[in-house]
Parts: structure tokens; C-alpha cells; sequence
């Protein structure tokens, strides 16, 4: 079974003053989202990615490009960033660009946080839906990239903070109204391998820590009793 690397997009102008982006068009990243992308790219530089999947909107593939530039420095067959739409922000509606200090004051607010299923923003998207489209879409890739390289097939996906828990929750099996129980900050790992039985999360929010691990990791549906032995030390030096 091939595994994806959830790859939230670093931080956003927008993120540093508090505005809802959406899907709003020229929202980059900052300085301090640079410096975080490039950390993430360094992380991954050690495994040996297939593909890279993103979100259009410039953030995230902004973070994709610090991945693909380090994963360049590896003698490796090239890869693209391939775009889908389906990865993309929720779509927030009029929502879009307001504070999110002005935004906690709406009636919606407070069933965003407590029950998601049941939220459509106005004029936009269901948090269902997002859901729905996101979940569809990683496990359609990752079924492509498992049967073009095999099942060891390791890829990337950089998406949006609610996509990526979002998926985080279906891959847990977690309703969608705990998700908000899942935290995914700026350039963040989160990895999951889909079985044939179920998927297994091996990691949420991580921004730091070794990844070499993932070129050697033991394919297998069956979770070890008693929890295993783990990965091999990380490497120094």
C-alpha cells in the first residue's frame, strides 16, 4: 500500500493577520511560511517521493515547490506538482476574507466548532462536502501512484488545514464532528497508509523530527500486537 505525507501549506500573509482566506486569489506566504515550507522540504528531502499533489491555490503550491527543489537534489527521476482542485480550500463563501476575531462573533461559529456536519457557510460549501471531495480525492491518487510504483509508493499532498483534518478524521474514524479535536499547523506532516482493511495514521502535526524511516517502512495491513518495534533510530550526523 503506498502512504501519503499531508503537507499543510506554511504560513500565509493571511494566517499572519487573522483573515479568512478562502479561496481568495494572491494570498502567499510570508517570511516566517518560507522559512517553515523550506524546513518541511529538508525533512522530505530524505525519502524518496513519487509525486506531488496540490491544492491551486498559491500557498500551497508555493510549500510544493520547496518540496519538489529539494526533492531535485537527489538523483531521482523529476517530478511535477500536479494540481486538483478537489484539494483545494473549502470554499467559505462570504465568509471569504473577514477576520476571524469579527467571524467568532457569528451565530455559525459556535456549531462550526461544535458540530461541522451540520455547516453549510453562506453561499459556500458544507463542511460535508469539503470533506467528501477531499477524502475521494487522496484515496483516488493513492491508488494511482500505488499502482504505477508499487506498494511502497511514497507521495505528497499539500493542502489547507480544515482539508487535512478533514481527512485526518475519515482516516481516524472519527465523525466529522470531533474534527476539530485534530490540530494541523503551518507546513505540517501528517502520514497515512491505506490498507486493504483500513487506513493507519503514523503521524499528525509534525513539524519536526526524521522521516528517513519511510524508505525502509514494512508494509503491512496488520497492526502489531503490543505495538512493535518501531522504526530504525534516525540517522546523524
Amino acid at each position: 500500500m503506498a502512504t501519503v505525507i499531508l503537507v499543510r501549506h506554511g504560513r500565509s500573509t493571511a494566517n499572519a493577520t487573522g483573515l479568512l482566506a478562502g479561496r481568495a486569489v494572491g494570498v502567499s506566504l510570508d517570511q516566517i511560511g518560507c522559512d517553515q515550507a523550506a524546513l518541511t522540504g529538508d525533512r522530505l528531502a530524505a525519502v524518496p517521493v513519487v509525486g506531488v499533489v496540490s491544492s491551486p491555490l498559491e500557498r500551497c503550491q508555493q510549500t510544493a515547490q520547496f518540496i519538489i527543489d529539494r526533492q531535485a537534489e537527489n538523483p531521482r527521476a523529476p517530478i511535477d506538482i500536479d494540481l486538483d482542485s478537489s484539494l483545494t480550500e473549502c470554499d467559505y463563501g462570504r465568509w471569504q476574507g473577514r477576520s476571524l476575531s469579527d467571524l467568532a462573533n457569528e451565530d455559525l461559529w459556535s456549531v462550526v466548532q461544535s458540530q461541522p456536519s451540520a455547516v453549510t457557510f453562506p453561499d459556500g460549501e458544507s463542511m460535508a462536502a469539503m470533506q467528501a471531495r477531499s477524502v475521494a480525492a487522496i484515496r483516488r491518487h493513492d491508488a494511482a501512484f500505488e499502482s504505477v510504483h508499487g506498494p511502497g509508493a511514497v507521495w505528497v499532498a499539500v493542502s489547507h488545514g480544515d482539508i487535512i483534518k478533514s481527512i485526518l478524521a475519515d482516516a481516524l474514524g472519527m465523525h466529522l464532528d470531533l474534527f476539530q479535536r485534530i490540530n494541523v499547523g503551518p507546513a505540517s506532516v501528517s502520514i497515512v497508509r491505506y490498507g486493504a482493511s483500513r487506513p493507519t495514521v503514523y503521524a499528525t502535526n509534525t513539524d519536526a523530527g526524521d522521516l528517513s524511516w519511510l524508505t525502509n517502512s514494512v508494509n503491512s495491513d496488520d497492526a502489531p500486537v503490543g505495538g512493535g518495534a518501531g522504526h530504525t533510530a534516525p540517522r546523524t550526523g
